[in-house]
């Protein structure tokens, strides 16, 4: 923890953040940002506000100090007036290509004292360091099946099916899942989230009992291709298992088609063992079970 805190503070030195004029500008850094983030296109309000998870009354105080310098005007967006659209003035595009500039000039002036293969080696760390931050921002929660952020998963992934499968995919030729099927008690669907937006699931649906005890199927793990590589299916994997384990699941099954060799090598990874076939799925290759260690109880108290 104390590393974690001293590398915030050494970065936010380093790059002045903590300077009111942040770039040798005469804002702070917080209208700075948000002033580039507008974009020169414009940009929503809702959408500006979660992609910089930020309080709406704080955005809304930094867009009026902006708007009072003359470089934003804000108003509704479209032909839906409920959506608020802040968009640059001349000024403000002015304005942000300066910003542009000093940024530049900024990362020159971290980069400029140190050796090539330090400088390599700075900059291989940054983007490290940059994609488990954002790995660390990605949020996991049990979501409706009719909720949009489902039906947006479950559209990109039957599209990557039909993409990636030799013959391509029908969801009306593959074994149906009821929406009812995804909600509590008889399953559930996880839904992670980056800055508002769906990037990834995975779903739940029970099968009744065995020897083994309850059985539950894994369904439409998908998670979006710009969050690859950041160990968000396993997240999700893991996730799911822990509220299966406590919902008193004692085995998880799932099918897969060849062609999904990430997902199969991830299923593998975690534990999955190869079984026959137990469905008559036309699109599956590959059927995999893993048995769950029930929850231990808390210890009780000295």
């Amino acid at each position: 923890m104390r590393k974690v805190r001293r590398f915030n503070r050494t970065v936010t030195q380093r790059v002045g953040a903590l300077n009111d004029a942040y770039l040798s500008r005469d804002r702070p850094l917080g209208q700075s940002r948000v002033l580039w983030e507008i974009g020169p296109h414009g940009c929503d309000v809702r959408a500006l506000r979660s992609r910089l998870d930020l309080d709406s009354g704080y955005l809304s105080r930094l867009l009026r100090g902006l708007e009072a310098d003359g470089l934003v005007e804000v108003g509704p967006g479209g032909g839906d007036g409920r959506v608020r659209t802040a968009k640059l003035t001349p000024a403000g595009r002015a304005g942000r290509d300066l910003l542009d500039q000093r940024s530049d000039e900024l990362a020159n002036s971290i980069l400029a004292p140190l050796s090539p293969r330090q400088r390599d080696r700075l900059v291989a760390a940054m983007g490290e360091v940059e994609r488990l931050l954002i790995a660390s921002m990605v949020e996991v929660a049990v979501c409706d099946p009719r909720h949009r952020w489902a039906r947006h998963c479950h559209q990109a992934y039957f599209e990557e099916l039909a993409r990636r499968f030799d013959n391509g995919f029908d969801p009306d030729r593959s074994r149906r899942v009821d929406p009812a099927e995804l909600v509590p008690p008889a399953g559930l669907l996880l839904v992670a989230t980056l800055h508002g937006d769906p990037v990834g699931c995975v779903s739940l649906r029970r099968q009744g009992a065995d020897q083994a005890g309850e059985v539950a199927e894994v369904k439409r793990m998908w998670v979006a291709p710009a969050v690859r590589g950041l160990g968000l299916g396993r997240r999700l994997l893991a996730d799911l298992e822990s509220r299966a384990v406590a919902a008193g699941i004692g085995v998880l099954r799932l099918d897969t088609n060849r062609v999904l060799t990430e997902a199969i090598a991830l299923y593998r990874s975690a534990g999955y063992q190869e079984i026959p076939a137990y469905n008559d799925e036309p699109y599956a290759h590959h059927w995999f079970e893993k048995r769950l260690s029930p929850a231990r109880p808390a210890p009780a108290p000295a």
